[in-house]
């Protein structure tokens, strides 16, 4: 009897969520941003984490945090890839950079940099690398002092970009 309550009103907040999720303001757009986090499968535990964090700035009204938190897990996703699948090739593109780990390159590869060595690695194409900047330039707006203020769609959109290009990212290989 109170397992059935307990679902029929775990289902209805479900419903509730998804239905209050489609209103612009709604707090609930969170937690359907949240469902499509969770469908993040290639993530390791320190993106997790970081895309967590992100997550609870965005419930308390934090956006601009959230944007930092939601980009440095999405950097450490793509450094983490490079490091295994592609960093010979990464020696070969750009051999001047002199990078043999995951440590050389986040220490050594300005991250604007490191987008623009994905065309040549065969991860992101010419437009990739634009819009990657692009979500690197709303991440530096955030973290330093600037007149940019993302409200909660902003921020839900960015995340949302950045949820979708791991997806899309995550599945390519480096040739």
């Amino acid at each position: 009897m109170l397992d059935t309550i307990i679902r029929q009103l775990l289902s209805f907040e479900r419903e509730a969520h998804l239905i209050l999720g489609r209103h612009e303001t709604s707090p609930s757009r969170i937690v359907v941003l949240d469902g499509s986090y969770k469908t993040l499968s290639n993530l390791n535990i320190a993106q997790d984490e970081l895309f967590r964090q992100a997550l609870r700035c965005v419930e308390n009204a934090l956006f601009r945090p959230a944007h930092v938190m939601a980009w440095a897990g999405f950097m450490d996703f793509l450094e983490t890839k490079v490091s295994k699948e592609g960093l010979q090739k990464l020696q070969q593109v750009r051999p001047r950079w002199n990078v043999n780990s995951l440590e050389d390159l986040r220490e050594r590869v300005p991250e604007y940099q490191l987008i623009e060595s994905f065309q040549g690695i065969g991860l992101c194409t010419k437009n990739d690398v634009k819009a990657l900047h692009g979500l690197l330039n709303k991440r530096n707006e955030c973290a330093h002092p600037s007149s940019y203020f993302p409200e909660l769609n902003e921020t839900l959109g960015y995340i949302s970009e950045l949820f979708q290009r791991i997806r899309v990212l995550g599945a390519k290989a480096i040739i």
